[in-house]
């Protein structure tokens, strides 16, 4: 039995339900919590309540936002020819802080999962559709995460865009820098040598 506030084992509980936060990271959050001065507890649960009240997804590609349609799909200056198709928002997020891409992005919501029952009515997929017959697109990226499902997803992805005229690429694996290739798994060091390039 743990003797602690009733409030605090509450408060762990929720913090519990967070993916990646463990039993002992929820207790330590919930203690963190009761050492925060009031109005810092009032502000983390402002903002907490404004995302729910604020956010919610583009209409276009699905990304989170407050605005409607969100920034990078309402940003004349990005490059209209091209969308990157990605998982979830924070895919978003990442390929950005590359300063890389300049194209659009569309995100499915997951990725194919038929032993979780998700197929593609589950995703966004017939969205990315009718956005491809809308718009003269040059390229979609399926960028994906490697995993069995981003892959599978990836595989359906590309058959299903090749007829329609559009150039499909995904985005290279390979090794990531600082990695000794005695380490690296087979599957990575296989695609490493299938995006093998040109010096």
């Amino acid at each position: 039995m743990i003797y602690t506030a009733e409030s605090v084992e509450q408060l762990a509980e929720q913090f519990a339900q967070l993916p990646g936060i463990g039993r002992k990271t929820a207790h330590r959050l919930a203690l963190y919590v009761v050492k925060m001065d009031r109005e810092e507890v009032v502000s983390l649960a402002k903002a907490l309540i404004n995302v729910k009240d604020k956010v919610r997804y583009c209409s276009i590609c699905s990304n989170i936002t407050e605005h409607d349609p969100c920034l990078i799909c309402s940003d004349a200056r990005r490059d209209r020819h091209s969308i990157c198709v990605v998982e979830e928002p924070t895919d978003v997020l990442a390929l950005e802080k590359t300063n890389e891409f300049k194209g659009l992005y569309h995100v499915l919501g997951g990725a194919l999962s038929p032993l979780d029952g998700i197929g593609p009515n589950d995703l966004r997929v017939s969205e990315l559709l009718r956005r491809l017959e809308g718009a003269p697109m040059e390229e979609v990226i399926l960028a994906l995460n490697p995993t069995v499902e981003g892959e599978a997803t990836t595989l359906y992805l590309s058959k299903l865009l090749k007829p329609l005229g559009v150039k499909v690429t995904r985005i290279a694996r390979g090794l990531p820098v600082g990695t000794n290739l005695e380490f690296a798994d087979e599957a990575t060091l296989s695609r490493a040598l299938e995006g093998r390039i040109a010096v």
